[in-house]
């Protein structure tokens, strides 16, 4: 079994408030918990408007559907916001 780790960095360009922010936070969140059944969760620059950071975790059978996860939530992501992916960081862990 495997974990996934990921941790994806977003601009928003044209959001400007921190209320506009955590509507499009809120929607991402849901609707990847919803599409892939991972736990999914913003864990950095709340502060900061126009900069999303979001956690995933989730559990796979081996490493090969790791990277097909991978890839699945980076397109699902590119597909559902407007927002500009401009870093992923991932790993797996064996468990």
């Amino acid at each position: 079994m495997k974990i996934l780790l990921m941790r994806i960095t977003l601009r928003a360009t044209w959001v400007h408030s921190l209320k506009e922010k955590r509507m499009v936070v809120k929607s991402v969140i849901q609707r990847l918990k919803n599409k892939f059944n991972i736990s999914v969760g913003e864990v950095g620059e709340q502060d900061i408007h126009q900069t999303i950071v979001i956690g995933i975790t989730g559990v796979c059978g081996s490493s090969a559907q790791v990277d097909s996860t991978i890839e699945n939530i980076i397109k699902f992501i590119e597909d559902i916001t407007d927002a500009e992916i401009i870093k992923i960081e991932s790993e797996e862990e064996d468990f």
